[in-house]
């Protein structure tokens, strides 16, 4: 019986998705746990404003605010996940995410440092029979609209380890795409809040505009 619901819930997801399609506004997803979703307050703001202007987007300036178990996701094509804490999803918040990523939507988590641990946890309960994967340097989201022949580009040194982009797949698109030890917000951020070089902060902005083509266009 449970199943046939999910399938029923998956349909209509589905139709609201298709109702949605051609939505040129991203939101950043809230969630429980205590950790600072809100980081990096400029950040996709710029990366909006570079994508408008470079790769012929109309995506809102002001990205909204959703929670995670809100149905409003299905709103969105693109969502944008960060912080450096713990997170914490409700079984109704994983249904819901599982939900909006089967149908059609993106999820884009940008560890800021230190939420790594905490996320691979929830993410089982989003989807407990996948794993979280190393995308290849040959993935069309590394040459989307700029190229990155050498995969993910490092923005921001932590640990000193390289930079890795994981992914989980559903039906060969990737739904779920999890930047880590990149810190790809941070230069997106104004220029005087981290004092990154032009250069850095100009490969963040391209990847980042490579990804959101990929969610809108994928």
């Amino acid at each position: 019986m449970r199943h046939n619901s999910m399938k029923i819930l998956l349909i209509i997801f589905t139709l609201l998705w298709t109702l949605h399609s051609d939505s040129q506004e991203i939101a950043i997803l809230k969630y429980n746990g205590g950790g600072d979703w809100y980081a990096n307050p400029t950040a996709l703001p710029n990366l909006i404003r570079f994508c408008n202007e470079n790769i012929d987007t109309e995506i809102e300036l002001t990205p909204k605010t959703v929670e995670a178990g809100s149905k409003l996701i299905f709103q969105y094509p693109y969502l944008h996940m960060t912080g450096h804490g713990n997170v914490f999803f409700t079984e109704e918040d994983a249904e819901n995410l599982r939900m909006y990523l089967l149908s059609g939507g993106f999820l884009h988590i940008d560890d800021n440092y230190g939420m790594e641990p905490y996320l691979r946890k929830e993410l089982r309960k989003v989807f407990p029979e996948k794993q979280l994967e190393e995308i290849g340097n040959d993935h069309v989201i590394f040459s989307q609209q700029f190229e990155f022949p050498q995969g993910l580009p490092k923005i921001h040194e932590h640990d000193g380890k390289r930079p890795q982009a994981l992914g989980i797949f559903h039906e060969n698109r990737l739904v779920l795409l999890f930047t880590y030890e990149a810190d790809l917000g941070d230069g997106w951020e104004d220029p005087e809040v981290h004092n990154d070089p032009e250069p850095i902060r100009l490969k963040a902005l391209k990847m980042g505009a490579n990804i959101i083509h990929y969610a809108f266009k994928n």
